[in-house]
């Protein structure tokens, strides 16, 4: 279905990009804000080193394999309800996580946020995508929510550091409970209410059962080889059904009249190329964030208070770089602020690998921070705008439902093959040995990141030389007019 689209100028314009802007930062927060709290988590809810891997991979898993879904029912249900179906599945698993006292009730909770966070993501998107005319308007607004977004992945850190520190690790779950409340709030009193269902527009049953339990044990699948091993019953299992189920997917697609991921959006060259820099960008610049939450913690010594202070800065420069890409991709276009950004990230991530010694500190990373910061920073709004492009309103949640498909399979990747090469040759060592070898392989993940950014310069070079593009002349009005309100 379209969720209507009525535009409204001045003021409530800026409220709704702030509520949009909100819901990007409370689903990026739960990818980091519970790393530096792992250690208090796991000693007292009593996870196994492997268990406690869980809390991370739990929300990671379901996340990734109900993107699909939870994009393409935005389009089809509607964009508000399922931004509020969002919103209330996220709070309920918080508070569940926040109130968990066994392994197992903490590993559902997670779930749960990964399903909900697969719903609100992709649905936040398309709101902003249809309801910012396609130019500079909206290459403004997505700078915003990307702001909230890629600042979220290191504030999280930071938050969940002081929150740790003060009130214990529950609050890093139970702190999403009002902020859920004031979103689903914010909902209501902002955005416009669904019309009813588009006539002839079926839901792709078929397709997401298929989609979704296909992503699910692809993502499985790839999280725990490195834990248990690639040739265990479990992963390989996992791995050879979700290839069936995937083939399955794509074999559905092509014939369903109502498909849940189109197959005729991969037409759209802005959609391919943007697909691939995310897919690239998931495998090693989104990792690097845990690596300095490793590198802090375990190397440097740091308590979860100072590691989350220790992101701050990052943040910072995240939220100045979102800015500057909005300038950016308007002067030189997508293709070149793409192509600056990633040879931000790995440069920023070469020299984050030359500060992270076992006799470093703080100080001796943060040219690295700086840099990879900027990298992040521009490349977040830009690539995610580039996925969009193109693309008419009534495939917008598909597309967002993609790309963060594509994000997700990424970081579950990288983070797989980067955990292998960090944690090689860590065996039987103990007290200084152990640090000074965890460093050791700490710095060699994040120099095979720094190198693997490059690659996604190929992708970013597949784009026209000029792709920020120009609305029509009177197509949408004054830019004031293409503000979105009530969306």
């Amino acid at each position: 279905m379209r969720s209507p689209v009525n535009r409204t100028t001045g003021a409530r314009s800026r409220w709704v990009l702030g509520l949009l802007a909100f819901s990007s930062l409370i689903t990026s927060l739960d990818f980091t804000i519970v790393y530096v709290a792992l250690p208090d988590i796991a000693r007292q809810v009593g996870l196994s080193g492997h268990a406690t891997q869980w809390v991370v991979s739990a929300y990671a898993i379901f996340f990734g394999g109900f993107l699909l879904l939870g994009g393409r029912s935005a389009d089809l249900l509607g964009r508000r309800r399922v931004f509020v179906l969002g919103m209330v599945l996220f709070g309920v698993a918080s508070l569940l996580g926040g109130l968990a006292t066994s392994p197992e009730a903490l590993i559902a909770a997670r779930a749960l946020q990964g399903v909900g966070g697969a719903a609100l993501f992709p649905a936040t998107l398309s709101l902003v995508t249809t309801g910012f005319a396609e130019g500079p308007v909206r290459i403004r607004a997505l700078a915003v929510w990307a702001m909230a977004g890629a600042g979220g992945l290191s504030l999280g850190a930071l938050l969940g550091g002081v929150l740790t520190h003060v009130f214990g690790w529950q609050a890093v779950f139970l702190v999403n409970v009002p902020l859920v409340a004031a979103g689903i709030a914010g909902a209501f009193a902002l955005l416009a209410p669904d019309g009813p269902r588009e006539r002839g527009r079926g839901f792709d049953i078929p397709g997401a059962l298929t989609s979704t339990a296909g992503l699910t044990l692809l993502v499985f699948a790839i999280a725990q080889g490195p834990e248990t091993g690639w040739t265990t019953p479990s992963v390989l299992t996992s791995a050879v059904l979700a290839v069936v189920l995937l083939a399955a997917f794509v074999a559905i697609e092509a014939r369903t009249a109502n498909p849940l991921m189109p197959l005729r959006l991969f037409a759209n060259p802005h959609l391919r190329a943007g697909l691939l820099v995310i897919l690239t960008f998931g495998i090693t610049m989104q990792n690097l964030v845990y690596f300095l939450t490793l590198y802090f913690q375990d190397v440097l010594g740091y308590s979860a208070l100072q590691g989350g202070l220790a992101f701050l800065s990052l943040s910072v420069i995240i939220a100045f770089a979102n800015f500057v890409a909005e300038r950016l991709i308007i002067r030189i276009g997508a293709r070149a602020t793409l192509v600056i950004a990633l040879l931000l990230g790995s440069g920023g991530g070469a020299l984050l690998a030359v500060g992270m010694r076992a006799d470093g500190s703080y100080w001796t990373i943060l040219a690295g921070l700086v840099v990879y910061g900027l990298g992040m920073g521009t490349i977040y709004p830009t690539m995610f705008g580039t996925s969009g492009t193109g693309v008419a309103d009534e495939d917008q949640g598909a597309a967002g439902g993609m790309a963060n498909t594509a994000l997700q399979i990424g970081t579950s990747v990288g983070l797989a093959v980067l955990v292998g090469v960090s944690a090689s040759g860590l065996a039987d060592l103990t007290g200084e040995a152990l640090r000074t070898a965890a460093s050791d392989g700490l710095r060699n993940a994040v120099y095979v990141a720094a190198v693997l950014t490059l690659a996604g310069i190929l992708a970013a070079l597949t784009l026209p030389r000029r792709t920020a593009p120009v609305p029509p002349p009177a197509a949408h009005g004054t830019e004031e007019e293409a503000a979105p309100a009530r969306t």
